[in-house]
């Protein structure tokens, strides 16, 4: 009996934590209206990249419940993200990545801040050790690749969209976004 307990409570918990996960996160939203009008530009002469729109997988930042609540320059950064400021959100992500030197979301959202200001080599650096800290963060590849694409490299684009088929088993977002803009580049290549 005295060894029942600890196992009960032990399961319990294994049950309750996805089932608060589960309760507590937020609804997916559709993805058909976050990207609604939304295409990733397949090269930099296809489309100006300020004229990129936040990938659909970086529209539900400021939705998402997370530990990002727990540092303000994180989450300034996020915000500076989706409100454009581009130069702000490094200033804030960079603060935010001085006291958190293993997270893998910074070091994306960094990336994707520098690409969008036209600094491919910074924005590369950060995708990079967004991977070399999580290899499975889908949406490290997929802005990888597209940043492979704005430099004219299908090769590697494509490593990066068949790791995201690898990672996501399912189809996903990262996924869907990167297969698109590989088939815009191609489109444009063709001209």
């Amino acid at each position: 009996m005295m060894r029942a307990i600890p196992v009960a409570a032990a399961l319990g918990m294994l049950a309750a934590v996805p089932a608060a996960y589960l309760l507590t996160a937020p609804a997916r939203q559709n993805s058909a209206a976050v990207r609604a009008g939304a295409d990733h530009a397949a090269s930099e002469m296809a489309i100006p990249i300020e004229a990129w729109p936040i990938c659909s997988t970086m529209g539900s930042m400021l939705e998402t419940a997370d530990w990002a609540a727990l540092d303000p320059d994180f989450a300034a950064g996020k915000r500076a993200i989706v409100a454009g400021d581009w130069k702000g959100a490094i200033d804030a992500l960079t603060s935010a990545g001085l006291r958190d030197a293993r997270n893998a979301d910074i070091q994306n959202y960094l990336g994707y801040a520098y690409r969008r200001l036209r600094q491919i080599d910074p924005a590369m650096r950060h995708y990079q050790q967004a991977l070399m800290l999580n290899p499975r963060h889908r949406s490290a590849h997929e802005h990888l690749g597209e940043a492979y694409l704005v430099r004219g490299d299908l090769t590697n684009a494509e490593e990066h969209l068949a790791a995201l088929e690898r990672i996501c088993l399912i189809s996903c977002d990262e996924y869907d976004d990167l297969r698109r803009a590989i088939a815009k580049y191609n489109k444009v290549a063709e001209r």
